[in-house]
């Protein structure tokens, strides 16, 4: 095998356009079959990804991107800890507990140590065991969820420092979300059935454990070729009710195959020198309308962890933006249930059919409706309060709510807008478009409102003193000397 270790990468800024992949791909396919599959060139496409993937580990990251990546490794952390009492961090917990393995690497919320490969799974899963874990609207994803456990496993396994860490993870948010954007999004799960969400996850998860353990260029396009191998994931998860499988195709299964890949490399694995062009490559498999320019585009100037967001509300993403307008609502003219005779929710046609009627609580938009009528606001325990759905008083607001699909505001998606019209006993109307979801890069949280947010989901498991300490370690992971430091904080001893 031709091996282009030292082949010299597209100096910083250079073109990565369609056309030069097209050329790319056209002299591979004027060699023979037997040495085009052999001898294939790397494209300026896997260039520029794979010299920029290398080159984080020892890149310094803007002050506003640490911070910011800091914020998303506090959520993540915060909903696999609180994740580990819903079933299905329960059953993460104990599909770890019962593999065994080497005890090298942490599982949130418990007292389990594991393999690196078992621990980012079962922390994928615990990540997203429920809907508080963190969103990225324009590729159709939930980074976090599988990019930070794989982040965590390999680091622990190799001892990194927690800027080491941090850098893993914010390229981890560069790579993933670029992936599915690449193959077009809401198209890839609408039309080809395929879940980006998984996809985008695997990605993602690969670049931050190889990050981690630190592979040179080469070795991040033999990391990728394996990625493609492994990703995998249909969108059938959306008829799962009990969140289980969900949770393993957002987050423990994208997590594991990141770990994995950038393991078998890290051992001497070796593999196609660039899986995003030539014969029978990732892109065609996935499509033949995807663009490999836009895996490239702009690293090192738009990271992606900024364009991320943080749900302020533990609810489906579609959920956010009805829940935003009432708590404006009853701010501006504050009104009890009794008040209330109709309330009309309008949200984009296709996030109106995810969150319609659910039989999850946290996803369904009208029982939330229903509990911020009543409670003022949507804890964490609410949003998962299961024998709520059947109360008589919820049940009761829950009648008043109707939800309608809108196509104008389909129209402006990713951006997930609602339209909010209460009717109130009197015959006033009070009404509230949200633009702009609290927790996204348009109407961003702030470090405060972010710590308050994780204190909810984590006070109840690790208590409050604890839970302090894990939120000022995680906001001052530059001075943390090895990650395996975390563990204690992380972790509930039996």
């Amino acid at each position: 095998m031709t091996r282009q270790g030292n082949r010299k990468a597209p100096r910083r800024g250079a073109a990565v356009t369609r056309r030069r992949v097209l050329q790319s791909g056209a002299a591979v396919a004027a060699l023979p079959a037997h040495l085009a599959a052999g001898a294939q060139p790397v494209g300026p496409v896997m260039a520029a990804l794979s010299s920029y993937m290398s080159a984080a580990h020892a890149r310094a990251l803007p002050d506003e991107v640490a911070e910011k990546t800091k914020h998303h490794v506090l959520d993540t952390f915060a909903a696999m800890i609180s994740g580990a009492q819903l079933a299905p961090g329960r059953a993460a917990i104990k599909f770890a507990r019962g593999y065994g393995g080497e005890r090298v690497a942490t599982v949130a919320g418990c007292d389990v140590l594991c393999g690196p490969i078992e621990a980012a799974l079962a922390n994928g899963v615990l990540a997203h065991a429920d809907e508080t874990d963190d969103s990225h609207a324009p590729s159709l994803s939930h980074p976090g969820c599988a990019v930070v456990p794989a982040a965590l496993a390999v680091g622990e396994a190799l001892g990194i420092d927690g800027r080491h860490f941090l850098r893993a993870v914010a390229l981890g948010y560069d790579v993933g979300p670029r992936v599915t954007m690449c193959l077009g999004v809401p198209a890839l799960s609408r039309d080809a059935h395929l879940s980006s969400h998984s996809i985008a996850g695997a990605f993602g998860a690969a670049a931050a454990a190889g990050c981690a353990a630190a592979l040179d260029a080469q070795r991040m396009r033999w990391l990728l070729d394996y990625t493609a191998q492994q990703s995998s994931g249909i969108a059938a998860w959306q008829r799962d009710s009990d969140h289980i499988e969900k949770a393993f195709v957002f987050g423990g299964m994208p997590a594991r195959s990141g770990v994995t890949s950038a393991l078998l490399v890290h051992a001497g694995w070796t593999g196609i020198e660039d899986i995003f062009s030539g014969p029978d490559n990732f892109l065609l498999a996935h499509g033949r309308s995807a663009d490999a320019a836009v895996l490239a585009d702009k690293l090192g100037e738009r990271y992606e962890v900024m364009r991320t967001n943080i749900k302020k509300w533990s609810v489906g993403s579609p959920i956010q933006a009805a829940l935003d307008a009432l708590e404006l609502m009853l701010q501006r003219r504050p009104f009890t249930p009794g008040d209330v005779r109709k309330v009309v929710v309008r949200l984009g046609t296709r996030s109106a059919s995810v969150v319609n009627n659910r039989d999850i609580p946290d996803i369904c938009l009208q029982h939330m409706v229903a509990v911020m009528l009543i409670d003022r606001t949507v804890s964490f325990d609410a949003a998962h309060d299961v024998a709520r759905m059947r109360d008589a008083a919820v049940l009761r607001e829950r009648a008043k709510v109707e939800l309608v699909g809108d196509a104008e505001l389909e129209a402006r998606a990713p951006r997930r807008e609602a339209i909010v019209d209460v009717m109130l006993a009197d015959g006033t109307q009070v009404s509230e478009h949200v633009e702009a979801v609290r927790g996204t890069s348009d109407n961003p949280m702030p470090r405060a409102e972010v710590v308050a947010k994780c204190r909810d989901l984590i006070t109840t498991v690790l208590g409050a003193a604890k839970g302090a300490a894990l939120v000022e370690r995680v906001l001052a992971l530059e001075s943390l000397t090895n990650v395996r430091d975390l563990r204690d904080l992380l972790q509930v001893r039996g």
